[in-house]
């Protein structure tokens, strides 16, 4: 313990570089990297693991405490299919792994500061991913990977941005450039090695490898402890912020109301990892000569397209902006919901046109390859959005509201799926299309009725000197930097 406390508050080593920036961001990108490694890895393998083995007789018997569990989720929706419980409960994960990050927050800022609330949240992950080597612990293992995703989410962004002077704008962004690239490779690369073992040698060594890489991030997050900013100078950061200014009430609605419509394309979208992953396994030719194409690999196509995506949606808004054609911040969430409606028609197409046996590959490929570049025309749009038009006081209050939308977008992700077997697979996946094009419906017509309203159009100007968060110290320059980030 002595030793954990002197690796906390040790001074930072500011005066180490790496490739141009603190050597404390190396440290903190290869910690968030094994993360989301582990916990996508992991992710790719859950719905599977439910269905095809931890939720049939002679396995769920030996899950401790799942009897009452299932009690409570069936007396609020009815007796369930396995496959139907499955997707309830992937929803009801997912959902709080959105929603448990506030209370980090509160954790980090109010008591413990944010080095020990991340050092607390990569031990609770490893105890979670390794516990979901045990049919045994499962609920005990979603329990621990909830809270340490709380602990970690947010926090480890807050650590990115303390490493930099308020008023180093250009640092920061090269570094949350940095820092997203780790993301996006552990979202690509965990449910590749994942799900390929859990393939070959079963799902426990899946489950296994996800704890042991999240073990690699929690050393990797020890071992840069002296690198990393004290947590006083972060909360010092943003003491400046100007709470006696008044708060305009009409911009808080519409603000809300914007995040509100992206709940629709965000239901889509995550669907395709939830019931999708079952669709996948029961409807889709997946032999190779090289054997079986893993079902979990599916899980990394849209983080790989999110990734590869950004350099050409980029220079096509840039060249839109040449011809005064970009298009604006509600137009964009607009064709991010239309192409996770595309998306999503893809699947119903592949159920109802006429094939011989399964149905190819490339149809759910090219689905969550859509999926992956709906998800960045929508999602940074929104960040970005939220960050430029907030008061400073209520930034990260509203920042914590769009992140509660992903856990509303995924409390109804796993009830909608629980409707599958029932509705069959191109009534289903009709479904999910309709809920994205709503999407795309409600942003045109807020969009047109924000134009010309003078509290949204005035917002940004009523704000002097403030362009996205380069005036508002690490904290919130860190979130508007990190709106190229999957989550």
């Amino acid at each position: 313990m002595a030793v954990l406390q002197s690796a906390i508050d040790a001074p930072t080593g500011a005066g180490r570089r790496f490739l141009g920036e603190p050597v404390g961001l190396a440290y903190l990108a290869f910690t968030e990297a094994w993360e989301r490694f582990s916990y996508y890895g992991m992710s790719a393998l859950m719905v599977l693991y439910m269905t095809e083995q931890l939720l049939l007789p002679g396995h769920v018997e030996h899950v401790a405490g799942f009897a009452a569990f299932r009690h409570g989720i069936e007396a609020l929706t009815g007796p369930q299919s396995p496959r139907a419980l499955a997707s309830l409960i992937y929803g009801f994960y997912a959902a709080m792994i959105h929603f448990s990050p506030f209370f980090g927050g509160l954790l980090a800022d109010r008591l413990i500061g944010a080095r020990r609330t991340v050092l607390i949240g990569a031990s609770l992950l490893c105890l979670g991913h390794l516990a979901m080597a045990f049919d045994a612990s499962f609920l005990a293992a979603l329990t621990l990977l909830i809270l340490g995703c709380g602990c970690v989410k947010g926090n480890i962004s807050a650590q990115v941005g303390a490493l930099y002077d308020v008023d180093d704008q250009a640092g920061r962004t090269r570094a949350f450039v940095m820092f997203n690239i780790g993301i996006n490779v552990g979202a690509t690369g965990g449910p590749l090695l994942c799900g390929w073992l859990a393939q070959v040698y079963g799902w426990h060594v899946g489950f296994a490898a996800a704890g042991v890489l999240m073990l690699a991030g929690l050393i990797t997050c020890l071992a840069g402890q002296s690198h990393f900013a004290p947590d006083h100078a972060h909360r010092q950061a943003g003491a400046g912020a100007p709470w006696q200014a008044p708060l305009d009430r009409s911009l808080m609605s519409l603000l809300v109301l914007v995040i509100a419509v992206t709940i629709f394309q965000s239901i889509a979208y995550y669907q395709t990892g939830s019931v999708g992953q079952i669709w996948i396994r029961d409807a889709v030719d997946l032999a190779t000569p090289f054997g079986p194409f893993p079902i979990a690999w599916f899980h990394s196509v849209d983080s790989l397209f999110s990734v590869i995506g950004v350099p050409p949606l980029l220079l096509l808004w840039r060249w839109q902006a040449k011809r005064a054609g970009e298009p604006n911040d509600l137009a964009k969430i607009a064709i991010g919901a239309g192409l996770a409606a595309l998306s999503s028609g893809l699947l119903v197409l592949a159920c109802v046109l006429p094939h011989t046996g399964k149905v190819s590959f490339i149809w759910p490929f090219l689905c969550r390859a859509g999926m992956g570049l709906a998800f960045i025309y929508y999602w940074p749009t929104l960040l970005a959005l939220v960050t430029r038009k907030a008061p400073d006081r209520v930034s990260s209050t509203l920042l914590g509201v769009v992140f509660l939308s992903l856990f509303v977008s995924n409390l109804l992700m796993g009830w909608i799926g629980s409707f599958y077997d029932r509705m069959g697979a191109s009534l289903f996946w009709s479904l999910n299309t309709a809920i994205a094009a709503c999407g795309v419906v409600f942003a045109l017509l807020l969009g047109a009725i924000l134009h010309g309203n003078c509290a949204w159009e005035g917002a940004s100007a009523s704000q002097p000197g403030r362009r996205l968060a380069d005036q508002a110290g690490p904290r919130r320059a860190a979130k508007a930097s990190t709106t190229l980030s999957p989550e």
